[in-house]
């Protein structure tokens, strides 16, 4: 059976957590990949709204295992509030629908003053970060100092490693970013009691799925943020800490690349940022204004405005290439509802030059202004749609005209917030 890799090939927020959801049904497991509590899922089923940080999006299917990659920078406290909130509505969770490997790297209390206190710093040139420490938590484990899953369920381990680790952090924090230290204490004991309430959702998740290949289950893997902040290939140094692209399934889950056999693009029928980076498509005027109110343009992780422009086939073709698309996932396609004309960016003007793909240096993208192409809108209601024949003359021409520019082809189309709406015109798993 195949097994299938789900990721965002924008800037993040285009919608994986309902697509996710929606596959799940199809999936024995799902797998979290990468990232942290900087990413947000948000579901609506059933007209109930779920928004989940750490939790794999499968997590409402009954008879799904969950599982939570090494790949991932796992902050406890908030995978345990998690917990909690969905057992206050009636969503029981424990080892039998969630597991966590046991080499995930732990964000310190240290690691998330320091993300703010840099922020701060840095003034307006900040990077824009959730303040969450996911990227001080990827340093460490970089710097081969960071604390592990695993280290959490040894309480001599654990404090061996946060007393060598600690006066190092502090130093930092007092004497360079004029911020409080930490004491031992006030860390050791909450995490110790976190690790106890943790201990029994935690395993080795690459022999789970080694076993799972071999008994011929599907598994879905997940990807947080999206293709344009990749650490490697994304809009560096306005990037994320680690590599939402497909190919860190395998180093985040412990597959071999042989195992991942299809990749579901996600895309959002238009463009959004939220933080700092350049954004050449970029609505600021009426459009972007209509976009954020009709898509509700806010984050699910901070409630940050989201940044929103027309649709950049730039950057699709170039997460087409990075990822290996297979298919793609069209989403939120029923806010561009009554905008005429509608725009697509096909290429770049680079001081003359047209411009094809994303260049390497901001300084480079920057300069760049979109070459855009013009459609026909539509005003007709497409959220009760549910065949793809169904939808007006002008959003097929516009889906059909991103398959063309992306070369990939279209097999989900989501026309609303709600999980029942949406089209599967293929079936990635099929």
């Amino acid at each position: 059976m195949p097994n299938v890799v789900v990721v965002g090939t924008q800037w993040g927020d285009e919608g994986k957590g309902k697509i996710v959801d929606l596959l799940t049904e199809q999936a024995a497991m799902v797998v979290r990949f990468q990232g942290g509590n900087n990413a947000g899922h948000t579901l609506v089923v059933g007209g109930e709204k779920f928004i989940f940080h750490l939790i794999p999006s499968g997590i409402l299917h009954p008879g799904t295992q969950c599982l939570i990659g090494n790949g991932v920078v796992l902050d406890p406290e908030v995978l345990l509030t998690e917990l909690d909130n969905l057992k206050a509505r009636g969503i029981v969770v424990g080892p039998e629908n969630l597991r966590i490997s046991e080499r995930t790297q732990v964000i310190m209390p240290y690691h998330k003053r320091l993300d703010l206190a840099r922020e701060r710093a840095k003034g307006a040139a900040k990077i824009g970060t959730t303040g969450r420490g996911i990227g001080p938590c990827y340093e460490d484990k970089v710097a081969r100092r960071g604390i592990r899953v695993a280290d959490l369920l040894d309480p001599e381990v654990f404090k061996a490693n946060l007393a060598d680790v600690l006066p190092e952090k502090n130093f930092y924090l007092e004497k360079f970013l004029k911020d409080a230290p930490f004491t031992l204490e006030e860390i050791l004991t909450p995490y110790l009691e976190m690790g106890k309430r943790l201990a029994p959702l935690v395993t080795n998740v690459s022999v789970r799925l080694a076993e799972a290949v071999r008994q011929g289950r599907n598994i879905l893997f997940e990807g947080a943020q999206g293709t344009h902040l990749d650490i490697d290939h994304g809009t560096y140094p306005y990037v994320t800490s680690s590599n939402p692209v497909a190919g860190g399934a395998c180093t985040g889950a412990g597959i071999g690349p042989n195992q991942l056999h299809r990749v579901l693009g996600i895309v959002k029928a238009y463009t959004t940022r939220v933080g700092s980076g350049p954004f050449p498509t970029e609505c600021l005027d009426e459009v972007g204004d209509h976009l954020v109110e009709c898509g509700a343009e806010f984050g699910s992780t901070t409630g940050r405005r989201r940044r929103c422009g027309w649709l950049d086939a730039v950057v699709l073709k170039d997460s087409a290439r990075l990822n290996g698309l297979t298919g793609l996932a069209i989403t939120k396609l029923d806010v561009l509802t009554g905008v005429n004309p509608v725009k697509i960016c096909v290429a770049y003007d680079a001081g003359g030059v047209r411009q094809e793909t994303i260049p390497a240096t901001i300084q480079e993208l920057e300069k760049c202004r979109p070459i855009f192409e013009e459609m026909p809108g539509w005003t007709d209601d497409i959220r009760g749609v549910r065949r793809y024949q169904d939808l007006p003359a002008a959003t097929q021409n516009y889906l059909k005209r991103m398959e063309e520019l992306v070369g990939t082809p279209i097999q989900i189309v989501s026309v609303g917030p709600d999980r029942e709406e949406t089209m599967v015109v293929s079936n990635p798993f099929g």
